[in-house]
C-alpha cells in the first residue's frame, strides 16, 4: 500500500508518492529516505522518481537499508551534502499509471483520497482527506463539510466497501464515537463528477 499523498505531472497525470526525503547522510551527496512502500525497498522499482510539486527526475544510483522504512538513497548527478540537502523534507513519487494494480481487497492510498465517506444508508459524513498510518494500522481521515477531522481505522469492520469507481467508501461508525462526535449529515453526492 502507498501512502498519502497525491498530485499530478505537467501532463495531467496522477502522481503518486513512494516517500519523503529526510537529512543528508555522510557527505557524498546520500540522503535519508522514509520508504512509503509496503515492501520497503519498492520505491526504487519504478526507474526514475520526481520530486513531487517540482517536476525534478532523479535517477536513483544506488540505495541500501538502513531500519524498518528507511534508506540511504543516492541519486545520479548529486555529488555532497550541500546538493542533497536541498531535497530534504520533499516527496519522491512515480505516475500513477507505473505501478502494478492493486490486488483485490487492497488499494493505494492515492486512489482512497477525495473519496466520499458515507454511512451504509448514505449518510455523507465527509471526504477522505488522507491516510494516515502511525504504526498500528491504517487511519482514514475523514473532513466534513463543517467541523474537525473524523479519524477512523482503515479496518473491514469499519470500512466494509470501498468503491473507488464510484467515487465513495461505506462507513459503519464505531461504538467509540458518540453521536455528537460525527460530523452533521448531509445529503449523498458523488465525490466525482459524472462522466
Amino acid at each position: 500500500m502507498t501512502q498519502p499523498s497525491s498530485t499530478s505531472d505537467s501532463a495531467g497525470q496522477p502522481m503518486v508518492a513512494l516517500g519523503m526525503l529526510g537529512a543528508p547522510h555522510g557527505v557524498r551527496g546520500e540522503i535519508r529516505l522514509k520508504s512509503y512502500t509496503q515492501n520497503g525497498a519498492d520505491f526504487a522499482a519504478y526507474g526514475p522518481v520526481e520530486l513531487l510539486g517540482q517536476r525534478r527526475v532523479l535517477a536513483i544510483e544506488r540505495f541500501r537499508h538502513l531500519k524498518d522504512d528507511m534508506f540511504v538513497v543516492k541519486f545520479r548527478a548529486i555529488e555532497d551534502r550541500d546538493a542533497v540537502q536541498l531535497l530534504g523534507g520533499q516527496e519522491i513519487g512515480v505516475r500513477r499509471a507505473l505501478l502494478p494494480q492493486a490486488a483485490e481487497e487492497e488499494f493505494y492510498h492515492a486512489d482512497l483520497l477525495g473519496l466520499t465517506a458515507q454511512t451504509l444508508e448514505g449518510t455523507v459524513l465527509g471526504v477522505i482527506r488522507q491516510v494516515h498510518n502511525f504504526g498500528a494500522g491504517d487511519i482514514l481521515e475523514i473532513a466534513p463539510a463543517k467541523g474537525e477531522s473524523l479519524l477512523l481505522p482503515f479496518t473491514r469492520k469499519i470500512v466494509p466497501q470501498v468503491d473507488i469507481a464510484g467515487g465513495f467508501v461505506r462507513i459503519v461508525l464505531p461504538e467509540e464515537v458518540e453521536a455528537g462526535d460525527a460530523p452533521p449529515p448531509v445529503p449523498a453526492v458523488s465525490a466525482r463528477p459524472p462522466k
